[in-house]
């Protein structure tokens, strides 16, 4: 007969050596290992395990935090504890200016988007030196959970000129094709990129732990004639994304 999870865990209070936790994290890092429990499966209550394992609740908590930390279990508000979902890892390359849509689209993957901020705004004294407004103009500030395969894998939040982008309504999918159809498509970008630890909120937005690594992305993009035409700043999940660049040695 094959083990149950009641089982792994009526096993942690004899099983091995060290505290009681780390055998209760070991068994629960081994259920998943070998599928006993799947991503996504909701895991017993604190409660229950606790009574199974016959440990206090306090080790369970102890133990589950800690794979909470290493992105093993996610917990959601209201929700419970779950197994985390195997998210495809995503190469992108720095040398090309690509829009996310554009990006997913080429690995085949399905794409979808959630709205989370998008309209016209007084600026903030950072987009007016950055986009270089003038007195009285608005700016358009778009903000997207952008999510691939059912997984979301970043935050997209974009200032623009409202005289480049008077509509934000009117983007569909692709901020990039709809800069197109009026010739502000940039034609290159600065990007800068940087290790940060995600806050509460956008570790719920992504589905993982607060204080999960992330990479936070800024980047400046240029119109053909050097006029700044998009500041945007991401953050990209740090299990789901690899930035490559090629370097050549100079002459």
């Amino acid at each position: 007969m094959s083990a149950t999870i009641e089982d792994i865990f009526r096993q942690t209070a004899g099983g091995g050596g060290g505290p009681l936790y780390m055998r209760l994290r070991r068994s629960i890092e081994e259920a998943v290992r070998t599928g006993l429990i799947n991503p996504g499966d909701a895991l017993p209550s604190e409660r229950d395990i606790a009574a199974t394992a016959e440990i206090s609740r306090v080790t369970v908590r102890k133990a589950v935090q800690h794979l909470v930390a290493d992105g093993i279990l996610i917990q959601r508000h209201g929700s419970g504890t779950f197994v985390a979902p195997t998210v495809q890892r995503v190469e992108q390359s720095l040398s090309s200016l690509t829009s996310f849509t554009e990006d997913m689209a080429r690995r085949g993957m399905t794409l979808s988007s959630q709205w989370l901020d998008r309209g016209l705004y007084d600026p903030s004294n950072e987009e007016t030196v950055i986009l270089g407004l003038g007195a009285g103009e608005k700016v358009a500030r778009i903000a997207r959970l952008r999510i691939a395969n059912g997984n979301p894998l970043a935050i997209e939040r974009a200032s623009l000129a409202a005289s480049v982008l008077p509509d934000p309504d009117a983007i569909e999918n692709s901020l990039y094709a709809k800069l197109d159809e009026t010739g502000n498509r940039p034609v290159r970008a600065i990007q800068r990129i940087a290790a940060v630890n995600l806050g509460r909120h956008d570790a719920e937005l992504l589905d993982v732990a607060p204080g999960a690594a992330s990479l936070r992305i800024e980047r400046t993009s240029y119109l053909p004639s050097g006029r700044i035409v998009e500041f945007t700043r991401s953050i990209y999940r740090g299990d789901a994304y690899d930035f490559v660049a090629e370097l050549r040695l100079q002459a």
